[in-house]
């Protein structure tokens, strides 16, 4: 059940992009941002965006300090920071749950849900992410969460 779950949740996810919306008309600021780490690691964490907001690496990087939260997300660091691993400042919260967004701390804290610890991100926000870059972030979720 769990499996044809995860194949419904692509389906719909390929579908909606198939729609009258092109991707990039959902990402705003971040025109070339698709629902893979490798595009989330670029164009989120290591990069600004048009709308002004800084890249999440600004704060955290273990690059001449300690990352905000005890979360790397540098190059190289940030998938095994991420992908089921406890949150340093909420322990019962998982930074990304695959196939789980909304169970997903990283997208709480993107969203600035209710019963986070500390506040929304980006700290310096806003500018916070949009809708759609979140989007993005939570369909990269829904598919497993892959090292892609």
């Amino acid at each position: 059940m769990r499996l044809l779950n995860r194949v419904l949740v692509v389906l719909a996810a390929t579908l909606m992009i198939g729609c009258d919306e092109k991707l990039s008309d959902l990402t705003g600021p971040t025109p070339n941002l698709e629902p893979t780490f490798s595009s989330i690691q670029h164009d989120i964490f290591e990069t600004s965006d048009s709308s002004g907001r800084t890249p999440c690496v600004q704060c955290h990087t273990a690059v001449g300090r300690v990352p905000s939260g005890g979360l790397n997300l540098t190059a190289g660091n940030s998938y095994a920071a991420l992908v089921n691993v406890a949150s340093l400042l909420k322990p019962s919260a998982t930074r990304v749950v695959p196939g789980n967004p909304e169970g997903s701390y990283l997208i709480q804290k993107l969203e600035g849900a209710a019963g986070i610890a500390g506040r929304r991100m980006p700290f310096n926000g806003p500018p916070y992410l949009t809708d759609g870059q979140i989007l993005v972030i939570k369909r990269w979720i829904e598919i497993g969460a892959p090292n892609n």
